[in-house]
C-alpha cells in the first residue's frame, strides 16, 4: 500500500489523520512486513481512526471486530443459521440425514463473522480488532490461529485460507496483560497524547474556523489539565470536541467563566471537574 514512511505520513494527512514519524514508521513497516499491528494506548488517542485512515487510504473494506467480555468463537468468527437448517430440513421430509446434511452445512446456511469475513474474497480489506484487551482471554487462541496462517478451518466444510491478507491493526487500553504468544505476531505501536505541537496541528485541521489564538490556548489548557492526577484526563478527542464547543459557545477568549462552564467536554468524572476548577490557573498556563 505504502512506497515510503513519508508515502505514509503524506496519504493519512489526506484523511484527516495527521501521524506522527514513530506511527507513519510502524505503519509502513507492517504493511511491508505483512504483520499485524497492535496499538496501545489511553482512549482518545486515534488507535481506531487509525485503521479507519489505513482503510480509506488503501481503498480498502474496513471490517471491525468490536471486543467486548463474553465475545466468543460464534461472534468473532462464524455460525450457522440454525433457523434457515430447520426450514430446510422441513421442507426435505422425504430426504435422509445423509442428504440433508451435505445441503445444510454449505456456504448458504453459513453466517461469517468479522475473522472469517477478512480472510475471505480477494477484495483488499483491513482487519480492526478493537479493544482486544476486553475480550477473555479464550478468544485470543482463536485470534493466534487466524493472525498466524490467515486461515480458518470450518469442520464441515475444510479450511478456507486467505487468498489475499488484510491489513490487521488490534488496539488496546491496556486494561489487562494481552498474552506474549499474540504481542509476538504483531508490530508493537503505543501512540501516547501528542506534543502540543502535533495537537495543535490537529486541532487546527479537525476546528479550522477557532482562532489561532484560542487553539493555543485550548491546548496549553489541556496539557495543564494532563499533568493533574485525575481519574481520566482528556484525551485528543475530548480536546477537538472543547475546541468546538467554544466554537459554538462563540468564544473570543479563554476566561474562568467558560473554562469552568464547559469543563464537562473535557472530564467525565464530578471530582475531576471539582479539583481542575479549583487547580487550574489560567494565568500560569
Amino acid at each position: 500500500m505504502f512506497t515510503s514512511v513519508d508515502d505514509v505520513s503524506a496519504r493519512l494527512a489526506e484523511t484527516g489523520y495527521l501521524a506522527s514519524p514513530a506511527v507513519a514508521t510502524t505503519v509502513f513497516l507492517a504493511d511491508r512486513l505483512g504483520k499485524p499491528l497492535l496499538v496501545e494506548g489511553p482512549a482518545g488517542v486515534g488507535k481506531t481512526e487509525l485503521a479507519k485512515a489505513v482503510a480509506e487510504v488503501a481503498g480498502a473494506r474496513l471490517v471491525r471486530l468490536q471486543c467486548y467480555e463474553g465475545v466468543d468463537e460464534s461472534r468473532a468468527l462464524y455460525e450457522w443459521n440454525h433457523a434457515k437448517q430447520l426450514l430446510r430440513i422441513s421442507a426435505g421430509r422425504d430426504e435422509t440425514w445423509d442428504e440433508a446434511r451435505t445441503d445444510i452445512f454449505s456456504e448458504e446456511f453459513l453466517l461469517a463473522r468479522p475473522l472469517l469475513t477478512a480472510i475471505r474474497g480477494d477484495d483488499p480489506k483491513v482487519l480492526l480488532i478493537d479493544e482486544t484487551d476486553k475480550a477473555d482471554v479464550e478468544v485470543e487462541g482463536l485470534l493466534l490461529e487466524v493472525l498466524s496462517d490467515f486461515q480458518v478451518t470450518v469442520p464441515e466444510l475444510g479450511t478456507i485460507t486467505a487468498t489475499s491478507r488484510p491489513f490487521v491493526v488490534l488496539t488496546s487500553n491496556a486494561s489487562r496483560e494481552l498474552s506474549e504468544a499474540l504481542r509476538r505476531r504483531c508490530l508493537f505501536l503505543h501512540i501516547g497524547f501528542p506534543d502540543e505541537e502535533l495537537e495543535r496541528r490537529i486541532v487546527r485541521l479537525k476546528v479550522p474556523s477557532l482562532d489561532k489564538a484560542l487553539t493555543e490556548s485550548v491546548v496549553r489548557v489541556v496539557g495543564a489539565l494532563r499533568e493533574m492526577d485525575l481519574r481520566k484526563v482528556p484525551s485528543v478527542a475530548e480536546t477537538i470536541d472543547w475546541a468546538r464547543t467554544l466554537l459554538a459557545l462563540g468564544a473570543d477568549t479563554l476566561d474562568e467563566s467558560v473554562v469552568r462552564d464547559s469543563l464537562g467536554v473535557l472530564l467525565k468524572h464530578q471530582d475531576d471537574i471539582l479539583k481542575a476548577a479549583a487547580k487550574l490557573d489560567l494565568d500560569a498556563v
